[in-house]
């Protein structure tokens, strides 16, 4: 697939209006790729006018052990009228190539932030790989609740739904267990 054409023709038209986006960028802090998801927030009362807010990023080990569960991610986005775009593709490659937005729908959306943020204190991969597979199974509703309770109940409720859905999601740090459910969860 030629990607380049495929975003310019399917996929440029779907930025305004997605209320996620996922963009592929660099940063100097970060060889490599690095994948920052941002949800469109209104900023006037009737929502004519909105911006992109970021809500994690992910980059270096912890993106490429989560690969294939983001490609399962974005691969389920679909346009306002129920087609595929397609998106898988654009996270393939190692290194990934691609540098530009996607589009996401509000499941992908909610399902990238959680993870995101869930991994942002995570050393082991093995847990945080873990977690990207269970976030893939969530229904977008339940994506929503936990990522609402990790952002909107105040700083410490917030901090301990984190510390709790990373212990949920993932295990303790160094449970032998994380690599046996790994297994059963196959690829």
């Amino acid at each position: 697939m030629d990607l380049a054409a495929h975003h310019k023709k399917q996929l440029a038209r779907h930025l305004a209006a997605a209320p996620w986006v996922l963009r592929v960028t660099e940063r100097r802090a970060h060889p490599g790729a690095t994948l920052i998801v941002k949800y469109r927030k209104a900023i006037d009362d009737d929502a004519t006018r909105t911006r992109l807010v970021e809500r994690g990023l992910l980059y270096g080990d912890s993106m490429r052990r989560c690969v294939p569960g983001l490609q399962r991610i974005v691969a389920r986005v679909r346009d306002e009228h129920d087609k595929p775009l397609e998106l898988g593709p654009y996270l393939a490659g190692r290194p990934i190539a691609f540098r530009g937005n996607l589009p996401l729908d509000e499941a992908a959306g909610t399902k990238l932030s959680l993870l995101f943020k869930l991994q942002e204190r995570v050393k082991d991969l093995d847990r945080v790989e873990l977690m990207a597979r269970r976030i893939d199974h969530f229904t977008p509703e339940e994506a929503g609740y936990w990522l609402s309770r990790i952002l909107h109940f105040g700083r410490a409720s917030s901090r301990w739904a984190a510390a709790g859905m990373r212990i949920m999601l993932g295990g303790l740090p160094g449970d032998p267990e994380i690599a046996a459910m790994l297994e059963s969860m196959g690829e």
